[in-house]
């Protein structure tokens, strides 16, 4: 990394922590070493030891803490996955997380705008505004949503349900509908993804096919992943089960689950919460290719 990006990632950080800070949110730091992660079928963490895990995400616990009654909560934390190597990806990252009580995926969608607003106007005052692939995106310009069914149609030519049926929705989002993204010259949020794509995220009322999640791209680049918090313990559970027999059933391990975790959450509030990468808002805002130009060092310098 050169002098300019390490100064830069510093005022990039110094600016999002900055951004909650004047909003009233608290800053915490939880346990990055846990004895387990929310299981998903494709993201593997790194046992440090025999049976901890290095977190994944800081999520389990700042979920924990909503349960006890905090209202805004952020985090600015290093994240591990196992097998994570290209230019947009490290096995060890930073990861910025907030949780927001009474509050539904709309208010992150806000939030976000206002995030890559100020970051721009601090960071970049000279030309506000992020980089991708020699293009620039305008945050204060106004920004797309498109529900994901919308994207595969109108990008795709196809139903993303027949994509999900046929096991072709990563080929399809990968070569048609990120491509298409990264034609806007404004952030684009991708929203409402199929229930089979919910992960942690509740299904919006009176349609529970569609869950009240959304991801959000700049220049096609996958930025953030929020959503509007499933606070149901028995559909959580069953959710982790199922995302341990797809695990199985390609020849994956199985995860323990986060029983703490499940034991909470049925007094965590109404909520919505999201991860952000820090290394990729850096890229953004330095104009970077790849995610070695902003980190101190890459894995293959060490």
């Amino acid at each position: 990394m050169k002098t300019d990006a390490l100064r830069l990632r510093a005022n990039v950080i110094k600016a999002v922590r900055d951004f909650f800070w004047e909003r009233g949110f608290l800053e915490v730091e939880t346990p990055l070493l846990i004895p387990a992660n929310a299981p998903e079928e494709h993201i593997n963490p790194i046992f440090a030891l025999p049976s901890w895990q290095l977190q994944t995400s800081p999520e389990i616990c700042m979920k924990r803490l909503l349960s006890k009654g905090h209202q805004r909560l952020f985090q600015i934390s290093r994240c591990w996955r196992s097998g994570e190597r290209g230019s947009r990806h490290l096995s060890e990252f930073t990861m910025l997380e907030w949780y927001r009580a009474g509050s539904d995926y709309r208010d992150l969608m806000t939030d976000c705008e206002e995030l890559l607003q100020h970051v721009a106007a601090v960071c970049r005052p000279d030309s506000p505004g992020f980089v991708r692939n020699s293009a620039k995106i305008d945050p204060f310009a106004p920004w797309r949503r498109i529900s994901v069914q919308e994207a595969f149609l109108r990008f795709g030519q196809v139903q993303v349900w027949d994509c999900l049926e046929k096991g072709l929705y990563e080929e399809i989002l990968t070569s048609a509908v990120e491509p298409a993204l990264a034609e806007f010259d404004s952030p684009v949020i991708l929203m409402d993804y199929p229930a089979e794509l919910a992960a942690l995220a509740r299904t919006k009322p009176g349609n529970r096919e569609l869950a009240e999640r959304f991801e959000l791209y700049v220049g096609g680049l996958e930025l953030a992943n929020g959503f509007s918090e499933l606070n149901d313990p028995l559909e959580q559970r069953r959710r982790f089960e199922e995302a341990n027999r797809a695990r199985s059933n390609s020849g994956q391990t199985a995860l323990p689950l986060p029983e703490p975790f499940l034991g909470t959450l049925a007094a965590m509030p109404a909520s919505a919460g999201i991860a952000l990468g820090i290394d990729r808002l850096v890229m953004l805002t330095a104009g970077a290719d790849t995610i070695d130009e902003v980190v101190a060092f890459t894995p293959e310098e060490l």
